[in-house]
Formats: C-alpha cells, sequence, structure tokens
C-alpha cells in the first residue's frame, strides 16, 4: 500500500506545485460536466482496473471500483505513473485533479482497513514514505457527523477539496510543528456507534489556585513559573477523582479539567485508581479522560487518559502566556516539544488539545485546522477572561470544528469578577433550520465562587451532535 500512497502523493504535489494561484481549484470545481465525463472515459480507457464493467458505462455512469490489496501490483503502478507522465506533458492539470478524484474513491475501502489496523498502535505514521521530497502526507481521513461533506471549499481553494477519504496534510502549512497521530479503537466510545453522539463533562474543579507564582529575570526578560503547595497535593487529587467519578454516574464520554491546577502526582494518583477499579466500575468512567495540566521543568502538559488508566498522549503547550505583575509584563517560562497529538476517530474526526494560549495564537490554531481539518479542540484554560476565547469560537464553527473550553474559578482576580460570569463554554456547529441558541452552551459559574463557597464538585455536561 506504500507505493500507491507514494505515488498518491507525488501527483498530489505536482498538481500543487503546477498552479502559480487558486484559480486552477475555482475553475475545476466549475467545469461543466459533458467535460468531467470526457476526463472519467479518458481515466477508464487508460486505468480501466480503476473501474467495474468500463466498456458498457459512460461518463458519469462509470462505476468506480473499491480496490483490494490483491489490486496493488506493478502492473497497476505503471499504467497510473505512465498515465499520470502523459498528463503531465500535456499540462493537463483538471484530469490529474480528476485522477486524484477518482483513486481517492477507489482506496475508500482499503483506508478504512488502515484505520483498524492503526488503531493497534500506540501511533501512526503518513501512508506515504516520500513525505520530504513531496511536501505531503496522506492519512486515512475519519469521518465526522457534525462535518459538511465538502468542508471549506467556501473559504479556502485547495486540491483537498476535493477529497474525502484521504487526509492531506501539507508540510509548508505543518511548519515547525512535528505530528504524531493516535487512531483510537473502535470501543473508546462504545455508545457512539449506537446513539451518534458525544457527551463532554467539564468542571473547573475549585476556586482556590493552590500554587504560588515565581518571579524572576532570564536573559533580561521578565519571567514567572509557578510553584505547587505540596502539602494540599493529595487533597486536590482526591478532589480531582470524586469529580471524576461523579462525571462517569452521568455516563459521559469525555471529562475535561481546567489548565495548571493538576501536581506532579495527579497522573499517577488517577491512573492508580483508574487501574484498580472492576470490570463493573470501568463502565462507569469517561471513556476519555482530558487531566488538569501540569507544569513541571519548564514543561506545560495535559495527560491524556483512557477509563483504563493507559496514557493516550501527552500535549505540551506551546505558547506561553504573559501576565502583568507590579505594572510591568512577565512571561510564563516554559518550553515546547512543538510536537502536536491529533486523537482520529471514525464518526468524530480530529480531536486536538489546545492549552490556554495556544487556542488565541491565531497562526497556530489556524496550522492545525488546516493542515488536519480538526472536527473538536479541547482547551483546557487558567485565565482571568473569557472575551478573546469567545471571539475565536465562531472561527472554529465556520470550518466545522466544535469547542470545548474549560476555565477555572481558580484564575479569578479582584476586579476582574465580571469576566465570570460563565466558566465555561461548548461552541457547537448546528444545522441551518436549528435555533441559535443551540450554538453556544454556557456554563453558568456557581454562587460559591464569588462567595467563597466553593463546593469544589461542580460538572457541566453537553451533548454534541450531528448535523
Amino acid at each position: 500500500m506504500i507505493q500507491i500512497c507514494n505515488i498518491i502523493a507525488e501527483l498530489c504535489s505536482k498538481i500543487i506545485r503546477s498552479c502559480c494561484d487558486d484559480s486552477l481549484f475555482v475553475k475545476y470545481s466549475c467545469l461543466s460536466l459533458k467535460y468531467r465525463n470526457k476526463m472519467l472515459r479518458d481515466i477508464s480507457e487508460n486505468i480501466s482496473s480503476l473501474f467495474t464493467n468500463p466498456s458498457e458505462d459512460e461518463g458519469w455512469n462509470l462505476h468506480i471500483r473499491q480496490l483490494k490489496k490483491a489490486d496493488l501490483n506493478d502492473c497497476l503502478y505503471a499504467e497510473i505513473t505512465e498515465y499520470i507522465s502523459a498528463l503531465q506533458d500535456k499540462a493537463d492539470s483538471f484530469s490529474m485533479i480528476m485522477l486524484v478524484q477518482v483513486m481517492d474513491e477507489a482506496m475508500k475501502t482499503l483506508l478504512l482497513e488502515k484505520i483498524r489496523e492503526y488503531q493497534t498502535d500506540d501511533f501512526s505514521v503518513v501512508l506515504n514514505t516520500n513525505r520530504e521530497t513531496t511536501g505531503l502526507g496522506l492519512l486515512p481521513r475519519c469521518s465526522c457527523i457534525w462535518e459538511r461533506k465538502h468542508r471549506l471549499s467556501h473559504s479556502y481553494n485547495r486540491l483537498d477539496n476535493f477529497l474525502l477519504h484521504f487526509l492531506l496534510m501539507e508540510n509548508s502549512i505543518l511548519g515547525e510543528l512535528i505530528d504524531k497521530h493516535i487512531f483510537l479503537t473502535n470501543d473508546m466510545f462504545p455508545d457512539f456507534p449506537v446513539h451518534k453522539h458525544l457527551k463532554i463533562a467539564a468542571s473547573a474543579v475549585r476556586a482556590e489556585k493552590h500554587f504560588n507564582y515565581e518571579y524572576y529575570t532570564k536573559k533580561e526578560i521578565q519571567c514567572f513559573n509557578i510553584s505547587y503547595d505540596k502539602s494540599k497535593a493529595e487533597k486536590d487529587n482526591e478532589e480531582i477523582w470524586k469529580i471524576l467519578r461523579k462525571s462517569g454516574d452521568d455516563k459521559c464520554d469525555i471529562m475535561v479539567f481546567p489548565e495548571a491546577l493538576g501536581n506532579c502526582e495527579t497522573e499517577d494518583y488517577i491512573r492508580q485508581k483508574l487501574i484498580l477499579l472492576s470490570a463493573e466500575e470501568y463502565n462507569k468512567i469517561p471513556s476519555l479522560i482530558i487531566l488538569p495540566s501540569v507544569v513541571e521543568n519548564n514543561m506545560n502538559t495535559v495527560t491524556v487518559l483512557d477509563r483504563f488508566g493507559n496514557v493516550i498522549c501527552r500535549q505540551n503547550k506551546q505558547y506561553p502566556f504573559c501576565l502583568e505583575h507590579d505594572g510591568t509584563v512577565w512571561m510564563e517560562d516554559i518550553r515546547t516539544n512543538m510536537v502536536v497529538n491529533i486523537l482520529h476517530y471514525e464518526g468524530i474526526g480530529r480531536i486536538a488539545i489546545l492549552i490556554c494560549k495556544d487556542f488565541l495564537t491565531t497562526k497556530y490554531m489556524e496550522q492545525l485546522m488546516r493542515c488536519f481539518k480538526l472536527t473538536l479542540i479541547i482547551v483546557p484554560s487558567f485565565s482571568t477572561g473569557s472575551y478573546d476565547f469567545c471571539q475565536s469560537f465562531d472561527v472554529c464553527a465556520h470550518d466545522d470544528c466544535n469547542v470545548v473550553w474549560i476555565n477555572t474559578c481558580a484564575a479569578m482576580q479582584k476586579s476582574k469578577e465580571a469576566n465570570f460570569k460563565n466558566i465555561g463554554y461548548i461552541r457547537k456547529r448546528i444545522g441551518r433550520n436549528d435555533d441559535d441558541s443551540q450554538k453556544l452552551c454556557e456554563m453558568p459559574t456557581c454562587d460559591g465562587a464569588f462567595t467563597g463557597d466553593c463546593s469544589q464538585d461542580c460538572i457541566y455536561y453537553e451533548t454534541i451532535r450531528g448535523v
């Protein structure tokens, strides 16, 4: 399968490099039916094995054949590469795009099989081995029940607007980031295949931060870091576990905690608790657990667990936050490994975690949105306000991507209480006939956060469905 994917990546690269602007893709989308039929007929005459009964059908009545592993042989490769060379000699970019579409459809079954194979791996690499020379990476594209069929076709004029089964990732968009892909197993969300919805739970945890800021100068840069109160670690972890168990009683699929409210012992504490559960108790634990981030060794890290206590991934914060202190600005002293974890699941699409400032860094968010066609972004935060986050929600919804944002009352400052009307939001893409009030689900801050009477067990729930 590597060789056919290398050929497809090379073909896509030739198309992208041949167009001096995006107008090629606009023109291609407006080609007449008669001309499309002509191109399909020409492809069938040169690569007949991609079609069923090509001599009997005409134009759009040509049925693209689902390839099997046994079909991937040197004869097929030779036919495709020879035909690509002929098209390139004629500078026939339209037929090259049509050929990509045909092969995208012909590979549908094999790509679904590859998804199942990837689900057994800790992480997955791209399908093609020529990513460096072509500048493109290919992966199977998981479908999403709230994603439009031709997503972004009105926003970006790109080759992957015409692909349904391949995820086409351009190195020029990804830049220096390192992408790591995890294909979640089918049983990760056991109720999803039946009910076709995703129940999200989020908690602000508590109104006290249990850490102190440390301010210092580093190479003339004013920096800050945080130092946890170790005496509170055990009690804090007990609270997190209590909230996690409570969310499971309400049968939620994903549990999300805020930024910075973990500690160096949180991951091990929660994992040990999960490992000791009985089979019956596992059914009452959320399928995917986004633990509160921990700042340690100058890294701000979120650990993602499954219900059994296995580590799915660890996501580092990429961009430092700057805060005001004593009338000047101080930078969060963190480093990053540049790794971006993308979680894939058939029916949900692609999930990424952007920690607080990462979500507000427009260039970074657009990189991920455009490169991976994200369908769900989870944003754990420790922020004194929500306004800037809300402004970015609509950008995501426009691109068929839902957002879960959870803050914490521990970030509240005097004189900024008005910013905490809501402690979190879920921005959902809705259908054109749905009530607009459904698209932004608010998580109202409880009264105890303002009166100093925090119950330390708040949980908010929302369900995301197909459109």
